[in-house]
């Protein structure tokens, strides 16, 4: 079994409702997440799909939902042939420090190769995620997000 977890932590000038929305609205993600749509009907047992340009990109099922807490689904690349023996989970943690949330960002049962040991790339989830949420900590805090991320850097470089 595979045992890679990738951990981020950020802290976000905000409500914990406010975070909420922005990870389960498409029109919040769409600013903050490489211009990804979001789609479930957040219920547990359902998929939760992310697309871009109408092309459905990652894909999953929604283990946990307990609004403004905890948000938790398994993780697909389409057109990742990387063998697997179980889909990787991605878990989403708010917890409200007086008038900030910590948000922490689990995300397991990764491959070796699903991490990318270059800095000049947001290929690897180890590289990804980080700008994704940034960007989403931004948006939140001042209602704008970083400067635009071309899409052919999420390729490699």
């Amino acid at each position: 079994m595979t045992d890679t977890t990738f951990v981020y932590v950020t802290y976000i000038a905000t409500t914990p409702e406010k975070l909420w929305d922005a990870l389960t609205n498409t029109d919040f993600t769409e600013k903050y997440f490489f211009g990804s749509t979001i789609q479930s009907d957040w219920q547990e047992g359902s998929s939760i799909t992310y697309s871009r340009n109408g092309q459905v990109t990652d894909y999953g099922i929604i283990i946990k939902y307990e609004p403004h807490h905890l948000l938790s689904f398994t993780w697909n690349m389409f057109g990742d042939e990387t063998s697997r023996e179980q889909s990787s989970r991605v878990t989403f943690q708010l917890k409200p420090i007086d008038s900030a949330v910590k948000l922490m960002l689990n995300h397991e049962y990764l491959s070796p190769t699903d991490l990318v040991d270059k800095d000049d790339t947001f290929v690897g989830f180890n590289n990804g995620w980080p700008a994704i949420l940034s960007n989403l900590k931004t948006l939140l805090e001042t209602g704008n997000t970083l400067p635009s991320i071309a899409i052919n850097q999420l390729q490699g470089s």
